[in-house]
C-alpha cells in the first residue's frame, strides 16, 4: 500500500481534554492554529466557497496527480513480476522492493523541510520529470533484450524518492487550493483518486506485462507526461509567506520533529502505525507470491489488485460518513483489530479472488484512517510546516517499509506464503493489544 504504499499518521486535538496533546511555549515554533467549527458558522456576509468541481486549481491537481499516480501504481506492480517471472527469485523481488521503499527512510526529513523552502507546484513537475526519465530508461534497456537488478533498482529508488517529494508537496498544495471547510471532501476525492488508480495501475500493471515486460513502463511514461501537462496548466498559488533568514536544513527539520514531539497522541500513534505499515509491505508481496505459488497466471495479481483498490476507493468514499461517527483514536484502534484478522486469514487462503477480498478489507479500512489523519493534520500545521510536519509523519510511519520489503523477501523465501503471513498476524495482534493499552490513544478525540 503504496502504500499503500504510500499511509498518514493522524494528529491531535486541542489541549484540556483527555488524550489530546499538550502543548508549550517553544520559541521559534508555531502553535497550531486553532480549527473552524465548522463551515455553516462562517458569517454570513462571507461568499459560499466554490464547489471542488469548480475549483480549477483542485480540478488540475486531481487529474495530474492521478495520473501521476497511476503511472507509479503501474509500474510499482510490474516491478515483482519483472523479478519474479524473469528470474524466478523472490530475494530479487524483495530487493527491487527495498529500494523503492528506502528513499522513505533516507529523504522524508529532508524533503519535508525542501517543500517548504520550494515552489510547490514546481516541485510536482520535477518529480513527475524524474519518474519519466526514470521509465524512460527501463524501456530502451528491455526493448534491447537487457535485465540489470541494478538498474531496476536504481529506477525504483529514484521513483520512490520522487513520490516522497510529491506527497508532501501536494498535501501542502491542497491546503491552499481549498478552503478548510472542503477540506474533508477534498480528501476524500483525492484518498479515492489513489485508490482508483491502484485499481487500474495493478490490473494495468499485470496485463500490459504479460503482453511485453517493457510495456508496463512505457505506460508509466506516458501518465508521467500527462501530469506535467496538467500541472503546467495550474494557476499560481500563494502561500503563506516565510518571514526571516534562511536557517540551516537540520535546525529547520529540527522545528517540524519539535512541534510534532509536543503532540502527545501522535507519539503513541505513530509508534503503532509505523510497526502496522511493516507488515503491509510483507503482506504486499506476499499476495504476489501466494498467487504464484497457487500456480494461477500473473494476470491474476491485477484481479488483487483490482479487489483492493476497489475497497480502497469505498473506504475513502465513506470516510466522512464515519469521522461524524466514530473520533480518532477508537478509528485506530478498529482499525488495528481488522487488519490482524484479516492478515491472520492469508495463512488459509490462495484463491486469486479470497486474497483480493482480503486486499479489498484491509484497504477500505485504511482509507478511512489516510482521510480522517489528512484532514487533521492540514487543520492542525501551520502553512509554514506543513513539509516538514509531513515528513516526520511519513519517516515514522513509513520509513521502515524498506525493512519490511527486504524482510518480506526472505521471509517468504524461506517460508512461503501462508506460514510468513501467520507470523505477521501474531505481531499484529500484539501491537493492536498495546494499542489497546495506552490510554491516550483510546480517549483520543479528533
Amino acid at each position: 500500500m503504496s502504500t499503500p504504499p504510500n499511509r498518514s499518521a493522524p494528529g491531535s486535538s486541542s489541549p484540556g481534554k483527555p488524550g489530546t496533546p499538550e502543548t508549550s511555549e517553544t520559541p521559534g515554533i508555531p502553535e497550531a492554529p486553532e480549527v473552524p467549527e465548522a463551515a455553516s458558522e462562517t458569517p454570513a456576509e462571507s461568499p459560499p466557497p466554490v464547489p471542488l468541481r469548480r475549483n480549477h486549481n483542485f480540478r488540475m491537481l486531481w487529474i495530474g496527480g492521478g495520473s501521476s499516480v497511476l503511472g507509479v501504481r503501474t509500474a510499482v506492480s510490474a516491478y515483482p513480476l519483472l523479478m519474479l517471472w524473469s528470474t524466478g527469485s523472490a530475494a530479487h523481488a524483495g530487493l527491487v522492493a527495498f529500494a523503492a521503499l528506502l528513499p522513505q527512510l533516507l529523504l522524508v526529513l529532508p524533503a519535508g523541510a525542501l517543500v517548504d523552502r520550494w515552489d510547490r507546484r514546481r516541485t510536482l513537475m520535477v518529480c513527475d520529470a524524474v519518474g519519466l526519465a526514470g521509465m524512460a530508461s527501463l524501456v530502451v534497456a528491455l526493448l534491447l533484450g537487457k535485465l540489470y537488478v541494478g538498474q531496476v533498482m536504481l529506477v525504483a529508488f529514484l521513483e520512490g524518492g520522487a513520490v516522497i517529494f510529491y506527497r508532501i508537496a501536494e498535501r501542502a498544495v491542497i491546503r491552499g487550493a481549498v478552503p478548510t471547510g472542503q477540506l474533508s471532501e477534498a480528501f476524500s476525492q483525492h484518498q479515492a483518486r489513489g485508490h482508483a488508480a491502484g485499481v487500474l495501475g495493478q490490473p494495468l500493471g499485470a496485463g500490459l506485462f504479460s503482453l511485453a515486460r517493457w510495456a508496463p513502463f512505457l505506460a508509466a511514461a506516458v501518465t508521467h507526461t500527462v501530469a506535467l501537462v496538467t500541472l503546467l496548466m495550474m494557476r499560481h498559488q500563494p502561500v503563506e509567506s516565510r518571514t526571516g533568514t534562511r536557517r540551516a536544513l537540520r535546525t529547520e527539520i529540527a522545528e517540524g520533529i519539535a512541534w510534532v514531539w509536543r503532540q502527545r497522541f501522535l507519539r503513541a500513534a505513530l509508534l503503532v502505525i509505523s510497526i502496522s505499515n511493516i507488515a503491509f509491505q510483507v503482506m504486499a508481496l506476499a499476495l504476489v507470491v501466494l498467487v504464484k505459488e497457487g500456480g494461477h497466471p500473473a494476470y491474476m495479481v491485477g484481479l488483487v489488485g483490482l479487489l483492493g483498490g476497489a475497497g480502497g476507493i469505498t473506504g475513502a468514499m465513506t470516510a466522512a460518513w464515519v469521522m461524524r461517527r466514530i473520533r480518532l483514536g477508537p478509528l485506530l484502534l478498529l482499525a488495528l483489530a481488522v487488519w490482524t484478522a484479516l492478515m491472520a486469514s492469508l495463512a488459509f487462503v490462495a484463491h486469486p479472488v479470497a486474497l483480493g477480498l482480503v486486499s479489498a478489507g484491509t484497504t477500505w479500512v485504511g482509507a478511512l484512517l489516510n482521510v480522517a489523519a489528512g484532514v487533521h493534520q492540514v487543520k492542525v500545521t501551520p502553512d509554514a510546516l506543513q513539509g516538514r510536519v509531513s515528513s516526520v509523519f511519513a519517516l515514522v510511519t513509513s520509513g521502515l517499509n524498506s525493512l519490511g520489503a527486504l524482510l518480506g523477501g526472505v521471509l517468504l523465501t524461506w517460508y512461503g506464503g501462508a506460514r510468513t503471513m501467520a507470523g505477521v498476524a501474531v505481531c499484529m495482534a500484539v501491537v493492536t493489544l498495546l494499542a489497546l493499552a495506552a490510554p491516550t490513544v483510546r480517549r483520543a478525540a479528533d
